[in-house]
């Protein structure tokens, strides 16, 4: 029995039968030319989405990601450095003592999986200050995926890949030089190295790597290229923070601060979340909410799977796949 064929005999009601309901809205918009946006907040690419993700994209079922700068650069970790990953399924019961060992170790735990450092973050690391000076150097300035696409479209890594590079989502976007927004890339392991190396003069312009600002900017350019009534954008997002609230900005941003007419609102919108509806939770917020924002319609289509992401997306992404 296919995937799909399984999902839609068994997931008929509550949490469930949103899932199918979204997947079908996800076909349905692509069917009608539209386009599609998907979001990456948490550790999805730890998580190794790619999997799944990186078929979307050869697929053409994708068109533009943002994503956090965790997501960006830990796609690329675990390509290069799976196998001195270890998994830890017993995390809720360490103690300080034993995750202070891993500390020492040098293995970075997120949940129940630990990022080796040497041989993911400092490997990368090495590569890309090349690039980042090379760039610096030349007084050019690229944003921080345009690096990445740079260190893998080069070749450098290919001795070092660990996983088949068909799972790896950045590889795939990067080979179709697809858009990705990277809001808060500061907030990252590679950020965090970045500015290290201007404040040791590595790197001597800070501006080497463009900002979030500049980020926006690209944007609210290519959403008024792509966004027509003919062919509008939809919104997948999966989980919440920042790799969701500063894409969804744009359309609001376009009307309201630029005074821009006829930019069609987001076509399609889908949040997986976990983060219940509360007091001032704009993650945990109904999608209605966001028509007071001039973010959605009326009579966009609307879905919200309260679930966990890494156990629903691969399934919506099955679907959307007809797999």
């Amino acid at each position: 029995m296919k995937i799909t064929e399984f999902l839609k005999h068994n997931f008929r009601h509550f949490n469930a039968a949103a899932l199918i309901d979204a997947a079908e809205g996800y076909k349905t918009h692509l069917d009608n030319n539209g386009k599609m946006m998907v979001t990456l907040a948490g550790a999805m690419s730890t998580a190794e989405l790619g999997i799944s993700l990186a078929e979307m994209i050869r697929q053409d079922k994708v068109h533009i990601i943002t994503c956090t700068g965790a997501n960006l650069e830990e796609d690329v970790f675990n390509l290069v450095a799976h196998d001195y990953y270890e998994r830890v399924p017993h995390y809720r019961q360490l103690s300080p003592e034993e995750e202070q060992d891993l500390l020492d170790r040098h293995m970075n735990r997120v949940t129940d999986t630990c990022i080796p450092e040497m041989e993911a973050m400092r490997r990368i690391e090495d590569v890309i200050l090349e690039e980042w000076m090379k760039a610096d150097q030349a007084g050019e300035s690229y944003f921080p995926h345009e690096f990445f696409y740079k260190i893998l479209l080069s070749g450098k890594l290919e001795q070092s890949y660990q996983i088949d590079p068909k799972n790896s989502w950045l590889l795939e976007a990067a080979k179709k030089n697809l858009p990705i927004i990277v809001p808060g890339w500061e907030d990252s392991t590679l950020g965090n190295m970045f500015a290290g190396h201007c404040i040791t003069k590595d790197v001597k312009n800070v501006h080497t790597v463009k900002s979030g600002i500049q980020y926006m900017m690209y944007l609210a350019d290519w959403y008024t290229e792509n966004a027509t009534d003919d062919s509008t954008v939809g919104f997948f997002q999966i989980g919440g923070g920042i790799a969701g609230d500063f894409p969804i900005c744009v359309v609001p941003m376009l009307h309201q601060d630029l005074q821009r007419d006829g930019v069609p609102l987001w076509g399609y919108f889908c949040q997986i979340s976990d983060s219940t509806t509360s007091y001032g939770s704009y993650s945990g917020a109904v999608p209605n909410e966001k028509i007071t924002w001039g973010k959605l319609g009326i009579d966009t289509p609307k879905y919200i799977i309260e679930s966990d992401a890494t156990i629903v997306a691969p399934l919506v992404f099955a679907i959307v796949l007809d797999q």
